[in-house]
This record gives C-alpha cells, structure tokens and sequence, in this order.
C-alpha cells in the first residue's frame, strides 16, 4: 500500500507477507489516518466487473482494508485485530476514476470495534456503505 500509511508497521503484521497484501492489487492508496477517522482511494480501472463497473467485491476489499487498519489504530495494548462481519450495501455504479472511503469507529470496545466506512465516487456521491466489525486477539490466527 503507498501513500502515508504503512500497515505493514501495526502490530502482528507478519513482515514475510508485507509484499503480498491484496490492497496493493487493486491499488489502494491510505491518505489520512487517525484513530478517529481514516481515509483511502482505490481506482476503478483495473477493478472492474464484466459490465464495466466496480467490482463489488473490490469495494468490500477497501472497505476491510480501512476497517481493519482503524481497528489496528484503536486495538487494546498487546492486542491484534482479525474481521468477525463486513456488510456492504452497493447504492450506485462506479464506471471511472477513483472512489474514496471514509473510515470512522461507531464502537470501540475491549474486544470488539465496530466501524462505518462510506465510499464515494469523484463527484461525491455515495456508491457504497459498510459496516465491518474486528475482534482483538493476543494473535493472528496461524500466527507462530
């Protein structure tokens, strides 16, 4: 993943798979992170599916991605976060350029957070909503 944020450095990030994330496939990009909020782009282009839109699944993939890293950000101290549910209510078409989610916590517990991420296309409408709860372990599952 480029931009400022470096997942790759969140606690119980294997550094053997730092090169093998699926978020660098579809090219997504984290531009802003907080704990608070967090923001990433992904293209269209390359992400597509046989009628020419934005894959479905590419938005969960973004959705996950910002989820899990804002999960990471607000984890309990020696903790990793893993997804338990990710929803994601389609609202229209993506065709072109590049879509924006928008990542902010609406429950931070001990071992849960729940987050809602709302992604956009250029314009600023709303293409897709979701939801994706993470549950806090002392490790990632098949972690030695």
């Amino acid at each position: 993943m480029s931009g400022s944020a470096d997942p790759t450095k969140l606690p119980g990030v294997l550094p053997e798979v730092a090169d093998q994330l699926l978020a660098d496939k579809l090219g997504i990009d984290i531009t802003d992170w907080t704990p608070d909020r967090l923001v990433a782009t992904m293209p269209v282009k390359g992400n597509l599916q046989p009628y020419g839109l934005l894959h479905g699944g590419a938005n969960a993939v973004l959705a996950e991605t910002v989820g899990s890293i804002a999960a990471a950000l607000n984890a309990p101290e020696g903790k990793v976060v893993v997804g338990l549910e990710l929803s994601c209510t389609h609202h229209r078409a993506a065709r072109a350029g590049v879509v924006t989610a928008v990542c902010t916590p609406l429950h931070l517990g001990r071992s849960t957070s729940t987050f809602e991420i709302v992604i956009t296309e250029e314009s600023g409408k709303r293409t897709c909503t979701a939801r994706l709860t993470c549950v806090a372990v002392d490790r990632a599952p098949g972690a030695k």
